[in-house]
Parts: structure tokens; sequence; C-alpha cells
């Protein structure tokens, strides 16, 4: 989907941030430019791959299809997708995602904890978009 953004493929799939060097605060999406901690005097920014396993923070269901640049057949029946906000404990942030399919609203629970495994956002004969998905732990896809 986003060229930085992850790395590997199956148990070796990881989210990519970056790490400040002066104050140790990690960003998701990457941040290539500058720290943004706003009380930080700034120090070098270094790619950290993130925990691959955190708790369910919050969650929701997509049942509309998202406008442009969100890539979909306009010719297909809209699939919802359920999208959940996920705490990595040990980076201390939250990251937003979708569920792989067939996990729903109804499947999840706060705190509950789940893995981000790579999924396809969309595919068409030349390409396949990859993208991230959150898996509860214990599910095989």
């Amino acid at each position: 989907m986003i060229a930085g953004w992850f790395t590997g493929e199956g148990d070796d799939f990881r989210l990519l941030g970056t790490r400040c060097s002066a104050c140790a605060s990690v960003f998701f999406p990457r941040e290539d430019i500058c720290c943004r901690n706003p009380a930080c005097p700034g120090g070098e920014l270094r790619e950290v791959p993130l925990s691959r396993r955190g708790r369910v923070w919050s969650y929701t269901d997509g049942r509309y299809r998202p406008p442009s640049p969100y890539v979909s057949d306009p010719e297909l029946p809209w699939e919802p997708y359920a999208l959940i906000a996920v705490e990595l404990a040990a980076e201390r942030l939250v990251v937003l995602g979708q569920t792989v399919p067939g996990v729903t609203v109804a499947d999840l629970t706060v705190g509950m904890e789940v893995e981000v495994v790579p999924g396809v956002l969309h595919e068409d004969a030349e390409t396949t978009w990859t993208t991230w998905h959150w898996r509860p732990t214990g599910v095989a896809t």
C-alpha cells in the first residue's frame, strides 16, 4: 500500500515506525523529517519494527464504500469490514487497521489480543496492493 510502512511476510511481517534518538518517541506512520514530539529538541530518526501484537483499544465497522483514494470496484457489492484501533503497549501508541476477512465487530472485545498479518487491500490482473490486517491471536487465516 505505502512503501516503507511494513516489511516481511508471514510470521516475519512487521509494521515499520521510526524512533527519535533524543526522546525515544515512536511514530507510526513513520516520520522521516523531524521528531513530532513538541517537547523534544530533535534527534536522529531511526527505522524500527513495531510489536507484532497488541490489544484492541476500540473498534467499529465500515458499512459504506470510502471515497478515493480507497481502491474498490464500484461494480461489485460493498462488503462491510471491521476497523480496529490496536494499542501497542511496548511503543505506547495506537495503530488503526482492518481486521482479517471474516472477523466482524461481533467477534471483537476491547482488550483482546490481536496480531498484525499481511493482507490484500486490492488486486487486479497486474498488481496486488498489500496492506496490514489485525487478526485475533489463535485464529488461523
